[in-house]
């Protein structure tokens, strides 16, 4: 971690799912801590509850018991200092709306002056590589496009905190490639704390700096695997290092631990 006092604080997290007297314990007893300016992925078995986890992260879903706090502040809504890009680009973008105007958004919502918000949203447009795009509609750009939208209105937001839920689970693997290496480096410049969630492993190993695998339902952290990758990182040449291969073994090896666990808990 980059500072002593974390960031983000996750503390005996717990969530029960209850109705019809059925009782499903999704988040088991979770308990993690993100210091600023971290770069954590999320991983885990499907049905571990990444997205329960990501709800309550989110201040969208209240936790059962424990909880879950951002700059010593515990979470009981969505945190002003937050920002959040979903996987589904095309369900978080308004199609009636111009690029400048989505990304404007929460700003207006916030209150931000009028010269205030062009401003942002210019820098913010330059910043993922769309400033000719301000005037154009999500409609009229391909997938990728609509995704550095997304990204450029939670750039735009100025957050301390980047929550992403698969943001490229959608796109090709070229696009997916450059994204993740513009994730990166608006991390770096911007001095961001990123939480990342994903399904993929490659992915999760090549972006973080840590990388949290999750148990199958009842959740808890199965592992915490520091990734410690030199920089700068490549595409080409940081996946075909032997340092590399070595985590994606261990992170699988721990997503494979929590399927095992699963099925003999089912039994």
């Amino acid at each position: 971690m980059t500072s002593e006092k974390p960031l983000v604080e996750v503390t005996h997290l717990n969530k029960v799912y209850e109705s019809k007297g059925r009782r499903v314990e999704a988040i088991g007893d979770l308990n993690f801590a993100v210091g600023t300016g971290d770069f954590v992925c999320i991983v885990g078995p499907s049905g571990a509850g990444k997205t329960t986890l990501l709800k309550c992260l989110a201040g969208l879903l209240a936790p059962t018991s424990g909880s879950v706090t951002v700059g010593g502040s515990r979470v009981s809504g969505p945190p002003e200092s937050m920002a959040v890009v979903f996987q589904e680009y095309g369900r978080s973008l308004f199609p009636w709306k111009t690029v400048r105007g989505n990304i404007e958004l929460p700003l207006r919502a916030r209150g931000v002056p009028a010269s205030e918000r062009e401003a942002r949203v210019t820098d913010a447009l330059e910043a993922v590589g769309l400033a000719d795009a301000g005037d154009a509609y999500p409609w009229q750009l391909s997938g990728g496009m609509q995704q550095r939208v997304a990204i450029a209105r939670a750039v735009a937001y100025q957050p301390d905190v980047l929550l992403m839920d698969e943001p490229f689970a959608a796109v090709d693997a070229q696009t997916r490639a450059d994204l993740e290496d513009l994730v990166r480096r608006l991390w770096r410049e911007r001095g961001l704390t990123v939480i990342f969630v994903t399904h993929d492993i490659e992915e999760a190993v090549y972006l973080a700096q840590r990388v949290l695998v999750l148990s199958s339902s009842p959740t808890y952290v199965l592992d915490d695997v520091a990734v410690g990758i030199p920089e700068p990182r490549s595409q080409v040449d940081t996946r075909v290092t032997p340092q590399f291969g070595e985590l994606r073994t261990r992170v699988y090896a721990g997503i494979q631990r929590a399927k095992t666990n699963a099925a003999k808990a089912s039994a």
